[in-house]
């Protein structure tokens, strides 16, 4: 039974194929339980959706332990920065167990086999993501889908694969890595991650994926819907990324199919009279509320090829950030306040420097930590 068992009659009749469902969760009161402080988030993972349409997709054997057992012990493994089943041979299984409701957690075979027949599908992972970044859109939908998208090199320090060398930023060299792609919420928080081994830009991973799979997957409101077909200059969403993005082509690509983007301006040219610039209240998506000052043209791009909104805004020592915009709906401060939210959703500093950064919703965010980072 091995150490922490204490269920032997739910045990022996599943080693016989007699248990007809998995083991009960059982809660029992417990002191000094190592670990127990992971349990605060687990409401959090409940209302993301956890143990929520795994059921659709994977199926285990009849055994001792079920699905939510698994998928949750994975979750918990991930908060208490256990990062392989390796290093759950030196946890107390019995403690660990509680933490479950079951008297102890599966030996590190059990669960390598049990992982091994969830994963024999190539695809069901991404199809569990969809179906909750679905959930997650719907219950944050707003008057007009906004959706952010960013790429993040992973390093990898590992020796079974030779990936491709990519330019680690933070570090200023060439190392082996994939690139992860986002999509998030306003406020930050994800929906779906596109992990790339072979990277080609940004600019192919928004035409190749990103937004094909928003364009499949994002949910468009019935009254949404009816704005689109009472004015053309409606888009079905919008789509903000920094310069890496910039592609006059892909602009124009994208508005033929009623998606708008907001995106800086990489190539701007001299710098307008100060004489333009107004200064007005932008809201962020926090609910503070700055004073910018800002300016609006009309713009064309790839050899006066592409029309866009081009807003400028005016900061200390008269340097200018110019913004393109093939939206034509919101006013100027309002496409400010949706691209400056990229580092920031609740800070004004945010406006002039990395405040906040998408990429510490991934578990190694802590490698930032403490450090400056370079003003944009």
């Amino acid at each position: 039974m091995r150490y922490g068992a204490t269920r032997t009659l739910e045990r022996v009749a599943a080693s016989m194929g007699l248990l007809l469902a998995p083991a009960s969760i059982e809660f029992v009161a417990a002191r000094d339980v190592t670990g127990g402080g992971v349990l605060l988030a687990l409401p959090a993972l409940l209302a993301t959706g956890l143990l929520t349409h795994h059921a659709e997709l994977y199926t285990l054997p009849k055994g001792y332990y079920g699905l939510p057992s698994i998928f949750l012990l994975l979750a918990l493994m991930a908060l208490a920065r256990i990062g392989s089943l390796e290093q759950l041979r030196y946890k107390a299984p019995g403690e660990w167990g509680e933490l479950l409701g079951l008297d102890r957690v599966p030996e590190v075979r059990t669960l390598r086999a049990k992982l091994k027949i969830l994963c024999q599908q190539a695809g069901r992972a991404a199809l569990w993501n969809a179906a909750l970044a679905k959930q997650w859109m719907t219950a944050e939908q707003q008057a007009e889908p906004v959706f952010y998208m960013d790429g993040h090199v992973r390093v990898y320090r590992g020796t079974l694969t030779a990936l491709p060398k990519h330019y680690v930023a933070r570090q200023r060299l060439f190392q082996r890595a994939n690139v992860d792609y986002w999509i998030n919420a306003i406020d930050g928080r994800p929906f779906l991650c596109f992990n790339q081994a072979v990277d080609h830009g940004l600019v192919a991973a928004l035409r190749e994926d990103l937004v094909p799979w928003l364009e499949t997957n994002a949910p468009v409101s019935a009254e949404h819907r009816q704005r689109m077909d009472a004015d053309p200059q409606v888009p079905r969403f919008t789509v903000i990324f920094d310069r890496e993005g910039y592609s006059p082509e892909l602009f124009e690509e994208l508005w033929e199919r009623r998606i708008a983007v907001i995106n800086y301006h990489r190539y701007p040219t001299e710098n307008w009279p100060e004489e333009e610039f107004r200064e007005e209240a932008v809201e962020l998506a926090g609910g503070v509320t700055v004073q910018l000052k800002l300016a609006e043209r009309e713009s064309y791009l790839s050899r006066q090829k592409v029309k866009v909104r081009e807003v400028r805004k005016l900061v200390e020592g008269g340097r200018q950030i110019a913004i393109v915009s093939t939206h034509y709906g919101p006013e100027p401060r309002r496409l400010a306040a949706l691209l400056f939210a990229r580092w920031s959703v609740t800070s004004p500093k945010g406006l002039h420097g990395w405040k906040h950064r998408f990429a510490v919703n991934r578990a190694h965010s802590h490698r930032f930590a403490g450090r400056q980072a370079p003003s944009r």
